[in-house]
């Protein structure tokens, strides 16, 4: 079955804005077993989306144009999509109410100019946006079926995953079950994960699972992609590939599937009716963001700290220095989570340091972490180097505090080397 995909909008095609809705639509269809033939991008012009959809409507099997569903001038995907299967515009007025509910539920008034996006053509499927205002809607061009999404991305995901991708698979006709096992990792590059993992997709009767690396530096993703006619053939295919990728990644591992590794760290935070508090210095506060922004971060996370100036950390984790001064080190990494944790009452303390040297101009930051975690019994303390841009030395203290965080809460060696480190 021959797809394409037709995103429209001057922003994506000038490359002011990343198309990020064309990797999710391609990605996922790719993990479903259907294939992309084509991927076209036109701005918001009327003679150019008209010329692409008829293009597309003339190649391709099915067609999923994204965008160009909004209120205003220059969303043209409805108008356009009339013209080309040559019908015209009428409103739906179901759909109308349901916009100006969306409205009235947050104390405003419709703008008249939201009635837009009620004018479908005639003889359209609705294809329901239950987040949004601007539904979708399928429509058949010469012949093509084509679906029509809105741009927003969280909008489109919802719509793309839980109602057109079905009916993508109806129509190839493809009677499999599908999945992409995820593992996400922290301390090995792709090229390390490759060779640790060479021949476990031969483990799989016939071949069946595929083996796959995207990198989101720090973390890398593994997937594991398996079609089946079952559900059950499709587990026996996958398992014994799956435990094999678990035993070799081993702790590198900081979760699996849709978990994170800040999930990781507060399930087992509440598991032992545990509570952490930070220090960080040099990561703008992302530790103790990302620990907030899980589920249940708002019970387990006590305090959180952040200053570029150590003695400032010093001074409001109630460290006693005595007027001598506090440096980067190991000692003072202890030394401070014992306090703030002291201070704070939580069981668990997790201080991340980063004193940073080198040109920022050149790219090459030298930046020298030092971990400390502190919990009822215990003190742990881990040092790393990472060298590179700001950013990068950044991220990469991020991910190794909450990563040994996590280690120490689930038992594992935290000094275990990662590749990213030198020295």
């Amino acid at each position: 079955m021959r797809i394409e995909l037709l995103c429209t909008g001057d922003e994506i095609l000038t490359g002011k804005t990343v198309n990020t809705n064309y990797s999710h639509m391609a990605g996922r269809l790719g993990e479903v077993g259907l294939t992309v033939s084509w991927g076209t991008t036109v701005g918001d012009d009327r003679g150019t989306i008209y010329a692409a959809m008829l293009q597309a409507a003339g190649r391709a099997d099915a067609v999923v144009v994204n965008g160009g569903l909004g209120p205003t001038v220059d969303d043209l995907s409805q108008e356009v999509a009339a013209e080309a299967a040559g019908v015209r515009l009428a409103l739906d007025p179901a759909w109308l109410k349901r916009i100006e509910a969306y409205y009235s539920r947050r104390g405003r008034v419709m703008p008249s100019t939201n009635r837009k996006q009620a004018m479908l053509p005639v003889g359209s499927e609705i294809i329901d946006n239950p987040i949004g205002t601007a539904c979708g809607f399928s429509l058949s061009i010469r012949g093509t079926p084509f679906f029509f999404t809105p741009g927003v991305p969280r909008e489109m995901r919802l719509m793309f995953d839980e109602q057109i991708i079905p009916r993508l698979l109806d129509l190839s006709g493809l009677e499999t079950v599908s999945r992409v096992k995820r593992f996400h990792t922290f301390g090995i590059g792709e090229s390390r994960a490759d060779q640790l993992l060479q021949g476990v997709p031969g483990l799989a009767p016939d071949d069946a699972v595929k083996l796959g690396f995207q990198s989101h530096y720090p973390q890398l993703e593994t997937k594991l992609m398996v079609h089946a006619a079952t559900t059950t053939e499709m587990n026996r295919r996958l398992e014994p590939v799956e435990t094999e990728v678990r035993r070799r990644l081993g702790n590198f591992i900081v979760a699996e599937d849709e978990q994170s590794l800040e999930q990781k760290i507060l399930d087992a935070l509440e598991d032992a009716d545990g509570s952490v508090a930070t220090i960080e210095m040099f990561t703008g506060g992302m530790v103790s963001s990302r620990l907030l922004g899980a589920s249940g971060g708002g019970c387990r996370v006590r305090r959180g700290v952040v200053s570029r100036d150590l003695e400032q950390l010093a001074d409001a984790a109630g460290f006693e220095h005595a007027g001598a001064g506090v440096s980067v080190d190991s000692k003072t990494a202890a030394a401070l989570a014992a306090s703030l944790k002291k201070r704070c009452g939580s069981t668990h303390a997790l201080v991340v340091l980063v004193s940073v040297s080198g040109d920022p101009d050149r790219g090459d930051r030298r930046g020298a972490i030092r971990i400390g975690i502190v919990d009822e019994g215990d003190s742990v303390v881990r040092k790393a180097t990472l060298i590179g841009s700001g950013q990068w030395v950044r991220l990469g203290a991020v991910e190794l505090g909450l990563d040994c965080l996590r280690r120490h809460l689930y038992g594992m060696p935290v000094d275990q080397r990662i590749d990213f480190e030198t020295g």
